[in-house]
């Protein structure tokens, strides 16, 4: 006989009584790209250059989303979102943290517990593997903040997918130790999540993977094979397009490569897989965000917009897709639901569950927020935020320009500003953005002496 539930069998004053155990928790597993454009799927723009199959089954065998967005149009406050739950200038990241402490604009609150923290109080197992961009020093590493393994990279970005090198710094890491590992990060990274999951299946209890690569951003340096594919393809096709081409296709085939771990150690079954980006991809970088406006650093949908999907055997049903508008820190919210975490009242993140099992999200409006701080002479260390609420949207892409506003529903592509045609609606978004606003002001995004730090750093 089979039964869908396993039973306990107790003995109980002589009588044999039969019992359901409790259902074993799932695992959950995170893939985050770094700049992978939604037009840079191909289950998002059928007949593009770019091949996608592993990404694409992926999304076939779970639920494709054609309306999430990412938290920011930049790594650290989209990582710091996901980890918190909360916007990100709440936590202390409204910008990038960096190597040089003169352009870093953000400081993770150390006060504040990540989903590891949640998830290794449940019980989790929690690991992260690639790169991290929310602290290079304690207490601001992974292992402080919730890990129980890292293995991968504490900075921003690698001058070379080879070297793994930061400005001459080396930032690879097996949790605390420097080491130096040989090979494209790509993969290393893939061999050491697939390692991970082969420990774990070993282990048999729950486990947490934020499994978080650099690809594909810049600089584009595809392993020449996946180079030379592409070119045969698409003959013709812009260099700098080609390398953009290829970078994602050897991206696309790491998670084929994890996927199939996970199938092999039969862990797929019981885990839950989310799958999205930090940001839009990199116009500069020939990357593709169709079709929506603009790209990464830009507050237009073509920044903001992400493929996103998730895959739970048995939970999620295959081949289905959902218009769910929401951001990539729901991730949190979800990975605790479903891990029996009670949700804590100072997040800002919506679970997903409902509408991965095919129920309606609940009908109560919601706004989505976003902010961006940012140095150099168009920025000037200033932040620029972004609101949508319902169909419309309000916005800028510098501190230094003039507010946008635009209706989503009638034009996608946001092209028709009616801040001044709508004052009406413009006031409003105004009104909620500022409430927005004070709440992250309330958090410094700057650490401890940094004053002493910053006036050390000026000619």
């Amino acid at each position: 006989m089979n039964l869908l539930i396993p039973l306990a069998i107790l003995l109980i004053g002589g009588v044999v009584s039969l019992t359901a155990a409790p259902a074993p928790k799932p695992n959950v597993v995170v893939i985050l790209a770094d700049d992978l454009g939604i037009g840079d799927m191909s289950a998002y723009r059928p007949g593009a250059d770019v091949q996608t199959p592993h990404l694409d089954r992926f999304a076939a065998e779970g639920m494709r989303f054609t309306r999430m967005r990412a938290n920011a149009t930049v790594c650290s406050p989209t990582r710091a979102a996901l980890m918190s739950g909360c916007y990100a200038d709440r936590v202390g990241v409204p910008g990038l943290i960096r190597t040089e402490p003169a352009n870093t604009w953000g400081y993770f609150d150390p006060k504040v517990p990540t989903l590891a923290n949640h998830l290794h109080a449940a019980g989790y197992h929690t690991a992260l593997v690639g790169k991290w961009n929310l602290g290079l020093t304690a207490p601001g590493t992974p292992n402080d903040r919730g890990f129980d393994f890292f293995h991968g990279f504490l900075d921003d970005m690698m001058d070379s997918y080879t070297t793994h090198l930061r400005q001459g710094h080396q930032y690879m890491r097996r949790n605390r130790e420097v080491i130096t590992p040989v090979g494209h990060a790509t993969d290393i990274f893939t061999t050491w999540a697939n390692d991970y999951l082969r420990e774990r299946a070993a282990a048999k209890a729950p486990f947490l993977l934020y499994l978080a690569y650099n690809a594909p951003h810049f600089p584009m340096q595809p392993p020449a094979a996946w180079l030379e594919r592409v070119q045969r393809r698409v003959p013709g096709i812009a260099a700098q397009r080609a390398l953009s081409v290829g970078l994602i296709e050897h991206f696309d085939d790491a998670v084929g490569r994890v996927m199939a771990t996970l199938k092999e150690t039969g862990l797929d079954q019981n885990t839950l897989v989310f799958l999205t980006s930090d940001n839009g991809g990199s116009l500069p970088h020939f990357q593709n965000n169709d079709p929506w406006r603009d790209g990464k650093q830009s507050h237009y949908d073509g920044g903001l917009r992400v493929p996103f999907a998730a895959r739970w055997p048995g939970q999620i049903g295959p081949g289905t897709t959902s218009d769910y508008a929401g951001l990539t820190f729901d991730i949190f919210a979800t990975a605790l639901e479903v891990a029996g975490v009670a949700r804590p009242a100072a997040i800002d993140a919506v679970s997903l569950l409902p509408v991965l099992r095919g129920a309606p999200m609940p009908a109560e409006p919601r706004e989505l927020y976003f902010v961006r701080r940012e140095g150099g002479p168009a920025y000037g260390g200033k932040s620029y935020e972004a609101i949508i609420k319902g169909d419309w949207k309000l916005m800028q892409n510098s501190p230094y320009e003039p507010l946008e506003l635009y209706n989503l529903k009638d034009d996608p592509q946001e092209k028709d500003n009616l801040f001044a045609k709508n004052q009406k609606v413009a006031r409003e978004l105004q009104a909620a953005l500022r409430f927005h606003v004070q709440r992250g002001g309330a958090t410094p995004w700057e650490p401890p002496a940094a004053d002493a730090r910053n006036a050390a750093a000026r000619p």
